[in-house]
């Protein structure tokens, strides 16, 4: 079948006989490459400012850390609420509209007064601009693939990692020149090309091509019938049966075409059905929260749960692990800098494992995981520079192998589809919210209990395994949930169904009757 896009007049949206797996997914695909260096890329480039801020608000690195927490909390929370105006007004717009608000939000914040105010425009302002650009952008991308869909994701995602190499050192760069407040003005106005991006999204419409086949012209009753007795049975003048079944269509129950009729005067105010009505398009669901009774999507949130766990410590506590352990400032730097790169790759290695066929996407999501969680446990035992790059490294490409695909496989028939990812990927991602606002306290608390950066590492690879469990069960779920759907479906159908329809009773005694007379006849001749 070929594809074919058609753009509709009024809402410029691509319409195609099947998904294109290409076309204009490809324009797609650089807008959440953008989006995502001017989202997450920004996000984890916000520590250029940190001494800046302690040092013009005298607050200490806790109080300022605050504001990135409060901004991933917000971004994560808030989306369901991001599912809701997408399937209400369409991506397009909102992810639009997120730009202005993450833009207003980092531009307002260059002129605050105090810490307190950086908690309302960046934490909040701008975490809800996120939440609003990002979500509806990797959604909308997985519509335009299937095939490819991983890997044109994976690659995709990369943005964060190549905006954490050029952001980092131009702000600081910058900052130099014209001090930290224009250079968050700065970056401000450089976050409204999440907007131009977001012009580029256009819907997309999946229209099966039905295709009119030719039907073969109808036979007769009387000749259906005749060809049933030629094959089935035998007439009266035959060796092998003493019975002739006739195939006149009065003794055929139900309606025929043999013989034509007068038709019955229709009863006064009855209009005949028409089959060929099309029947109304069922109405589309702001926020389907049918997925929270999928047992296979349940199990999968837990795995986000307990997963975001470990996303963060290494980036968090990498540096003062290197520090505790005499490693100079510069030389943690690289460290980061190599987990960054090791990102990138994981990110496109992973995109190009899961594109190959056959293979159960999903199990190859659970051995990365598990793969990150030996890195997590690594991390304790490394000891000098070379000991932490080759554990900074390891977690850097297992990590993207896993950050780059976990919300992508949503769309996969083993968890929810691509049909109900929308709303499922917004539950998802609240759900994350909770382990991305209670992670850091919870490994900070561990940390200053036990004064060893170790626990940190510990707690994370904890949850790893919590995460692990819960995404070995996702399969499982899934195919006894659709075992069970169809052995109640069989059930349904079993208990609908009638008793098989019953001939007349004079069906073949009419045709017995008209064997005897011939018979008689016969013997009269002899």
């Amino acid at each position: 079948m070929t594809v074919k896009a058609v753009k509709m007049p009024c809402t410029s949206a691509n319409v195609y006989t099947k998904v294109p797996d290409g076309g204009w997914g490809w324009t797609v695909a650089f807008a959440f490459f953008v989006v995502e260096a001017l989202t997450y890329g920004i996000i984890k480039s916000f520590g250029v400012f940190f001494n800046d801020l302690m040092e013009s608000f005298d607050e200490t690195n806790s109080r300022i850390s605050w504001i990135i927490s409060i901004c991933v909390f917000v971004q994560t929370f808030t989306a369901p609420l991001s599912t809701v105006l997408s399937n209400r007004f369409g991506h397009r717009l909102v992810v639009m509209a997120g730009g202005l608000l993450v833009s207003a939000g980092m531009v307002i914040a260059s002129f605050a007064r105090s810490v307190g105010d950086m908690y309302v425009t960046i934490g909040v302002v701008s975490g809800l601009g996120y939440c609003l650009s990002f979500l509806p952008t990797v959604t909308i991308l997985s519509q335009y693939f299937d095939k490819r869909r991983s890997l044109v994701t994976a690659v995709a995602s990369t943005g964060e990692c190549f905006a954490v190499f050029s952001f980092a050192p131009a702000i600081t760069a910058l900052k130099e020149q014209i001090g930290w407040r224009y250079s968050m003005l700065s970056v401000g106005v450089l976050q409204l090309g999440i907007s131009a991006c977001g012009s580029l999204l256009r819907p997309i419409v999946i229209r099966e091509q039905q295709e009119a086949k030719a039907q073969p012209p109808e036979e007769t009753t009387e000749t259906k019938y005749m060809l049933e007795n030629e094959q089935t049975c035998t007439s009266i003048e035959s060796i092998d049966s003493g019975v002739d079944i006739t195939t006149s269509p009065s003794n055929v129950p139900g309606k025929t075409k043999a013989e034509p009729k007068s038709e019955e005067p229709k009863q006064h105010g009855q209009n005949p059905v028409e089959n060929n009505s099309t029947p109304p398009e069922p109405k589309t669901k702001l926020l389907d929260f049918s997925v929270m009774r999928d047992y296979s999507f349940i199990c999968y949130a837990f795995f986000g749960l307990f997963a975001t766990l470990g996303f963060f410590a290494p980036s968090l506590y990498i540096i003062p692990l290197s520090r505790s352990l005499g490693i100079s400032k510069d030389h943690s730097a690289y460290i980061l800098s190599a987990m960054a790169i090791a990102e990138v790759f994981g990110r496109i290695f992973a995109g190009w494992l899961l594109n190959k066929k056959p293979i159960r996407k999903i199990y190859i999501e659970l051995i990365c995981v598990v793969l990150l969680a030996l890195a997590l446990v690594a991390f304790p035992f490394a000891s000098g520079f070379w000991g932490l790059m080759i554990c900074s490294v390891y977690f850097g490409f297992m990590l993207g192998t896993v950050a780059g695909t976990h919300i992508p496989l949503l769309a996969e028939d083993d968890v929810v589809g691509i049909e109900r990812m929308s709303s499922a990927a917004g539950v998802y991602v609240f759900i994350q919210s909770l382990a991305g606002l209670a992670g850091p306290p919870l490994a900070g608390v561990l940390v200053d209990t036990t004064k060893n950066y170790s626990s940190a590492f510990y707690s994370c690879a904890a949850g790893m395994v919590l995460g692990a469990v819960f995404l070995a069960l996702v399969r499982p779920c899934k195919t006894g949930l659709c075992h069970q759907q169809q052995q109640q479906q069989q059930q349904v159908e079993e208990s609908t169904a009638g008793p098989p329809p019953e001939l007349p009773e004079d069906f073949i005694d009419m045709d017995i009757g008209k064997a005897e007379n011939s018979g008689k006849g016969s013997d009269s001749v002899v």
